[in-house]
């Protein structure tokens, strides 16, 4: 490493760590010699214990890793690393000027063959040197580390010093403890008593982790003020500021440090198009630094480290392992999340998820109980169902019409008694209850979240935090600057005014290095935007009729397997093909729906960049209405069909509704199509639980990480693999998955809550598999974010955003698709009408013939009568099929009858009743049960009445020692005033003198 004598007295041997933070050691108005900056700064020889956590002094922490692919600079030039300093003081500019950063690693040696020259490495190059001088004038310390076990990968460490922790605290307004202790209000009397032995009862399945119980006392929060650091307890200072906001405080400043003043390398005798490719490059970087960087490649990573190791027996404790031990591990599955921790470590947007998961996951409880029960009182009334019991009845001897032309049959309605029986397992009275219910437990949840996370905004001091708007993205910038560029060069070109071309590129550069001041006042507008809202609107129009059009070919599928089937000359396949046909059926949509789930997430993440929202909430924000719309579309349009279309328009014996008229439609089992819905939504349930939830996020991290190791393994030198165990704790990282976003987490959640609820009245297990499938999800997510994942950077929110408005779409949502259910899929409206208006004794009795109608073979038409007419052994005249509608000997034969209309105005009327009966029980519920807790609201009052008490008491004391300094002024003052009056009364200019 080139380094000027001039600024070392150091030997030789011991420069490898240099003077790199004058800036911050100026704000605070201290400026050691050279000699005592760099002996203070020297390196420990047993810095490398601390495996990567900390700069090569040992003392001060990595908060933060840049990493980049350092390459040699193009021959044409010699590089200089300077760092621009703006309004910094002269002599401290001398010392830093031309000055690399501290660390290994020689980037611009001289000597040697001259390279080829490559102008965008070059480009990237000095970018990264304006950008890392910005970042040591704002303050923080920087070191470089290229020699490393990573081959052709360098990284730089950022550690931020005490001044500028608490400078940007202040900025942010973070809220820290302050020494005021109050205590928290507990409750009295029988509740105290009950909460006693709750936590008794509950003590073996919490968390073996330091603060995870009820706390009796709280320190007092104050937004950080430098100004009143006396508020706040400094005796360690290093632990003040926790890892977590340490990395969050210089991720903020990476996001608002700029890159905009960097040059560029350009060879003499070289094209138009290769400048006009650094300038779309240069322009590219518009703005805000770390997001620009990050998306040109001139970084290739940002992250911040992890505490450490998770396993190992000498590996020191810290708070990644103790999550690892008590959270993510399978072993712990029946214990509590240590949310608080959680939060601690990955800050309070991860932890919220979490902790909404957790309720979810609690309030599946009391539902899969009463899901179980429904269930297991269809189990026990099966026996006394009337309906499937005069099914299963061969005395009555029901012929059917066949299913399909030629190829099919009569057949017997006894051969349909195990689905009859199999149908009231989940079409009893029961299941109407259970939708009631259902719909209460969703307004519950959902009143029941506010309330926690009331409470976790109080823990967690986020009462009062309001979002503040976040920097534009970089593609937002780029974009506006696109726009202010074009916009400048169509007023020039108005003006006239006169431009040479030799000129061109000169002036060219200098609009682009103008154009950071042209995005200050020009925004994207809707007619910027236009195109991209009709290729969202046209893109997502035609995903969902493509979704459409593969449920349409899984239904011709369907109808031409049943017919080719039917031809089958075995009797077991013949009479096994409604099971045969819905489960391949089934599978075929699981399939199809794994797969384009992940194609719509990638088509929804491309549509939405094309719209180039300002920030990366609205990113965010839009990506989730966009992702959730197609994969809802995707997982229920086949649940929907055979709810409340399959057997609605398939027309009657003689005149049946034909698809590309050959596939006469589906028909549904004489005991409805409830069966197989429950059928569908279980298998598609469970296969997406099973295979997407689980087995994807278990496989693809893995294979991605045996995919990385075999990149870096190939790209390493021979001794790679004797010194992998000793990689520093950046280079572990840096091989770790990076932090997706919890969109995926959220969207697997919530679309599994719409199979709870939505379509709850066909499958009262439902909430039983989901339960099961969460108690997993909970650790395989916590085990991928401590063990998988590079550590995300902390976000703070008060709220889980979006997700819960998509929440309460849902829940509301899912009344009125359990009312079509019950009323139009299931037999319940038809039996009631039956036992209250047609029933002779008042029972079921007579309930299936009621509900047949009868044909007469005669009016088959020509083609579409059995091919083996004689199939039973007996010559059939009349048949019967599922319909209300006139006998074929009435006057108005074959049209509907009475009965339908009279079922019909039952199913409406039953529709609107229980609809606005079940949201006025949830408004009701969500009325009656307050979003604050009442002990949560004191608390938060109390807080404000200590902050007040405690600034008056603080001002109180400022006016006595204020009062104090005057009476000492004044008494200091009283032996001069003693003389001053005698020498003035003989004094002739006094007033009350001699004359």
């Amino acid at each position: 490493m080139r380094v000027n004598e001039k600024y070392s007295t150091l030997p030789a041997e011991d420069r490898s760590v240099h003077i790199i933070n004058i800036c911050a050691i100026e704000d605070i108005g201290y400026l050691p010699s050279e000699g005592t900056l760099l002996n203070s700064l020297s390196v420990d020889p047993d810095a490398e214990c601390k495996h990567g956590l900390y700069l090569r002094d040992g003392r001060r922490k990595v908060d933060y890793i840049l990493v980049y692919h350092p390459k040699r600079p193009s021959g044409s030039r010699t590089l200089a690393r300077r760092v621009q300093h703006g309004d910094a003081a002269p002599a401290a500019r001398g010392t830093r000027q031309d000055q690399p950063l501290p660390g290994k690693g020689d980037v611009g040696a001289a000597g040697g063959p001259e390279p080829p020259m490559d102008y965008h490495e070059d480009d990237k190059r000095f970018r990264r040197e304006e950008y890392e001088g910005n970042l040591l004038e704002a303050g923080l310390e920087l070191e470089r580390d290229e020699e490393t076990k990573i081959h052709g990968v360098g990284f730089v460490k950022i550690h931020a010093p005490w001044n500028v922790l608490c400078r940007e605290a202040e900025f942010l307004k973070l809220k820290m403890p302050t020494k005021k202790l109050y205590h928290i209000n507990e409750t009295r009397g029988l509740l105290k008593k009950i909460n006693s032995v709750l936590q008794k009862i509950t003590d073996p399945i919490q968390p073996k982790v330091a603060g995870h119980r009820p706390q009796t006392t709280k320190r007092l929060s104050y937004p950080f003020s430098r100004e009143k650091q006396h508020l706040f307890d400094l005796s360690d200072k290093d632990s003040f500021f926790d890892s977590k906001t340490r990395s969050t405080i210089v991720y903020e400043i990476l996001k608002r440090t700029t890159c905009t003043k960097a040059k560029y390398s350009m060879g003499q005798g070289e094209g138009r198009k290769k400048d006009s490719a650094l300038l779309s490059k240069r322009r590219k970087c518009s703005k805000y630094g770390i997001t620009s960087l990050l998306a040109n490649g001139v970084y290739s990573a940002a992250y911040p480290l992890h505490d450490g190791d998770y396993e190992g027996e000498n590996v020191e404790f810290n708070d990644r392992k103790l999550l690892y031990q008590e959270w993510a591990s399978y072993g712990v599955f029946y214990k509590y999340q240590p949310i608080d921790l959680v939060r601690k470590y990955f800050g309070e947007k991860i932890g919220l998820y979490f902790a909404w998961l957790g309720v979810y996951t609690q309030m599946l409880i009391p539902a899969s109980v009463v899901g179980i029960i429904v269930f297991l009182y269809g189990c026990a009334t099966v026996n006394e169902n009337i309906p499937s019991m005069e099914m299963c009845d061969q005395r009555h001897n029901i012929t059917m019409c066949p299913l399909c032309d030629k190829t099919c049959s009569y057949w017997k309605m006894s051969s349909a008694c195990a689905t009859a029986r199999a149908s009231h397992l989940f079409d009893n009275p029961a299941t109407v209850f259970f939708s009631v219910f259902m719909a209460l437990w969703a307004a519950t949840f959902m009143e029941h979240w506010k309330r926690k996370q009331m409470r976790l905004n109080y823990r967690w001091d986020l009462t009062g935090f309001e979002e503040e708007e976040d920097h534009p993205r970089a593609e937002y910038e780029a974009r506006v600057l696109e726009k202010s560029l074009r916009t400048e060069c169509k007023s020039k070109e108005r003006r006239h005014i006169p431009e040479e071309s030799t000129n061109k590129w000169k002036q060219r550069v200098k609009t682009a290095m103008a154009g950071v001041k042209l995005t200050d006042k020009v925004k994207l507008t809707w007619r910027d935007r236009f195109p991209a809202y009709v290729t969202n609107l046209v893109s997502i129009v035609f995903m969902i009729a493509v979704t459409f059009a593969i449920v349409l070919g899984v239904i011709i599928y369907r109808i031409s397997t049943a017919a080719a089937l039917a031809m089958n000359s075995s009797p077991s396949v013949r009479s096994n093909i409604r099971v045969t046909v819905t489960a391949t059926a089934v599978i075929i949509n699981l399939v199809v729906i794994i797969l384009l789930d992940e194609v719509y997430g990638c088509i929804a993440r491309w549509l939405t960049k094309i719209e180039v929202p300002k920030t990366e909430k609205s990113f965010e924000e839009r990506l989730i209405f966009k992702a959730f719309l197609l994969k809802f579309v995707n997982s229920y349009t086949p649940i929907f069909y055979v709810a409340f279309f399959k057997g609605r328009f398939v027309g009657r014996p003689g005149d049946y509704v034909y698809i590309f008229r050959s596939f006469r439609m589906e028909e549904c089992a004489p005991g409805g199509c409830l069966m197989e819905l429950c059928i569908q939504l279980s298998i598609i349930m469970l296969g997406k639980q099973l295979i997407q939830n689980n087995l994807f996020e278990i496989g693809i991290p893995k294979m991605k990480k045996f995919i990385r190791y075999l990149r870096l393994r190939r790209q390493s030198p021979p001794d790679h693999d004797e010194h992998g165990k000793k990689r520093q704790r950046y280079e572990a990282d840096y091989t770790l998955e990076p932090f997706a976003g919890l969109t995926p987490e959220y969207m697997e959640m919530i679309i599994q809550f719409g199979f709870v609820t939505l379509f709850v009245a066909s499958f009262p297990l439902a909430p039983l598999f989901a339960l099961l499938n969460n108690i997993i999800e909970i650790r395989l997510d916590a085990k991928k974010f401590v063990t998988e994942l590079r550590r995300p950077v902390a976000v703070r929110a008060k709220d889980i955003g979006i997700w819960y408005n998509i929440l309460r779409g849902v829940g509301k949502l899912a009344v009125i698709i359990n009312a079509f259910v019950i009323s139009f899929t299931s037999d319940f409206i038809p039996r009631l009408v039956y036992l209250y208006v047609y029933s002779q004794n008042g029972t079921m009795h007579g309930f299936v013939n009621h509900t047949l109608s009868s044909f007469n073979v005669s009016d088959f038409q020509n083609g579409t009568a059995p091919n083996d007419p004689l199939d039973l052994g007996y010559e059939v005249q009349i048949c019967r099929y599922k319909d209300y509608r006139e006998p074929p000997w009435s006057e108005h034969k074959y049209d509907i009858s009475k009965d339908f209309w009279a079922v019909l105005a039952a199913r409406l009327a039953f529709v609107i009743v229980f609809q606005n009966l079940v949201m006025f029980m949830s408004d009701f519920v969500d009325w009656v049960i307050p979003d604050i807790p009442k002990d949560i609201s004191q608390q938060i009052h109390k807080e404000k009445v200590l902050m007040v008490e405690l600034f008056m008491r603080e001002e109180q004391g400022k006016q006595r020692l204020l009062g104090t300094w005057m009476e000492k002024d004044r008494k200091k003052d009283e032996p001069c005033n003693s003389h001053g009056p005698k020498a003035g009364l003989d004094s002739p200019e006094y007033p009350g003198g001699a004359p």
